[in-house]
């Protein structure tokens, strides 16, 4: 708000003031309105009281008149503080602040140890930006290198995207998430009893594979012997043919003769 309007606004607060507290005194007849009448009438009456009333009269209009059809330029700047406005020879360009959160936030989301954030983005009247982030991270995070890496990013991204400068990345580590920790032991604790039941399961192949192969060594075994024994019940018949070939040879020739 500029000098001139301040002042403007501190007398018309005085006159409202005096107004106030003169009805106030009519009305409880502390004072009557025909004596206050007559202490006007006496004023007026000095040419000097009736130039600083003139005087105070046409200021009074002009504000008024200023503030009913020309409003103050103090919202226009506040609607352009929604945004950077930028411009050049060829037109305008207003960059909004939620375009510069998005970006901020879009830089956030790629760091994994950031769980949840909240982005506030101030602007002054230099268009001088300053970024205002609340954080939870993870349990086992590096709050300080993760921190720096951060700042470092924000900066970069927003002068690669919209070529403003950032004054300052202002972080702030509301919480510790401890329920991820809780999850990671759990996964931990999950991973090893899969580990552990993957090992059992390998074991109890390699014990399947051992009987098996025991078993098949004992097949082939009995194979073994069954073909030995038909050998030796073949050479057995075989004998016992000849023995009675030679019989009957035997036989054929003592009837010969």
């Amino acid at each position: 708000m500029k000098i001139l309007e301040r002042i403007a606004l501190i007398l018309f607060s005085i006159i409202m003031l005096v107004l106030a507290i003169l009805s106030c005194l009519i009305v409880f007849d502390v004072i009557e309105l025909n004596t206050v009448f007559k202490y006007i009438e006496e004023a007026l009456k000095d040419d000097t009281v009736r130039k600083v009333l003139l005087g105070a009269s046409i200021v009074a209009i002009l504000l008024a008149v200023k503030a009913l059809f020309f409003p103050s330029r103090q919202k226009k700047k506040q609607e352009i503080k929604t945004g950077v406005l930028l411009e050049n020879k060829d037109g305008r360009l207003l960059i909004s602040k939620d375009t510069i959160e998005n970006l901020v936030n879009s830089v956030v989301k790629s760091f994994d140890d950031a769980l949840e954030s909240q982005t506030k983005v101030i602007l002054d009247n230099n268009n001088n930006i300053t970024v205002y982030i609340s954080l939870l991270v993870k349990n086992d995070s590096i709050i300080k290198e993760m921190s720096s890496n951060m700042q470092a990013k924000i900066k970069e991204t927003i002068k690669r995207n919209t070529d403003l400068e950032v004054n300052q990345v202002n972080i702030n580590i509301k919480d510790v998430d401890s329920k991820n920790n809780v999850k990671s032991n759990n996964q931990t604790k999950i991973k090893l009893n899969n580990v552990q039941i993957n090992q059992n399961q390998t074991k109890e192949i390699k014990e399947t594979k051992i009987v098996s192969s025991d078993d098949n060594n004992k097949v082939l075994k009995e194979a073994n012997e069954n073909i030995v024994n038909s050998d030796e019940n073949a050479e057995s018949g075989e004998k016992n043919e000849n023995t009675e070939n030679d019989k009957n040879t035997v036989n054929s020739e003592i009837v010969i003769k």
